[in-house]
């Protein structure tokens, strides 16, 4: 009973005939899980990449990112009303992350930004970080069930 009692006094429930409204309810945290997907896949390329001649390793700052995402979501998104409308312009990689290079601590010889101990230490904290995230959002839904449950 608290656990209904609490998504109905916290706002998790949409309007209407009682739905529950996900982006209430899980907040920024979907698009979080996202994006550490998406840096996951550029650290992996810098990592691929660390012996590749004048590869120039790169990262987005993800609470950066994080926050940006968040003043989007509390905005009114573009919608196209006829088929003559054209999206809206994003930069970046996929979401419109800006990417930045990486300022080398040691440069070397051949024009490779990546130094793998670095990069390799960003991946597994990036991975700590996507797990932690994932079990919030694990613990979000199964609150979620045992709301819509009653039990």
């Amino acid at each position: 009973m608290w656990v209904t009692n609490h998504f109905r006094t916290a706002g998790f429930w949409g309007f209407g005939m009682g739905s529950i409204s996900f982006d209430n309810a899980l907040g920024v945290h979907e698009r979080a899980l996202h994006l550490r997907t998406q840096r996951a896949a550029v650290l992996a390329n810098n990592i691929t990449n660390a012996d590749t001649p004048g590869f120039k390793a790169r990262d987005f700052d993800f609470r950066q990112v994080l926050a940006s995402a968040k003043s989007e979501s509390s905005q009114l998104a573009m919608k196209t009303t006829q088929a003559g409308h054209l999206a809206a312009a994003t930069g970046g990689i996929a979401g419109g992350i800006d990417m930045q290079y990486r300022i080398p601590l040691q440069p070397s010889l051949d024009g490779n930004t990546v130094d793998e101990q670095f990069e390799s230490a960003a991946f597994a904290r990036n991975a700590l970080e996507f797990g932690a995230s994932f079990r919030f959002l694990n613990g979000k839904f199964k609150s979620m069930k045992l709301a819509i449950s009653g039990k």
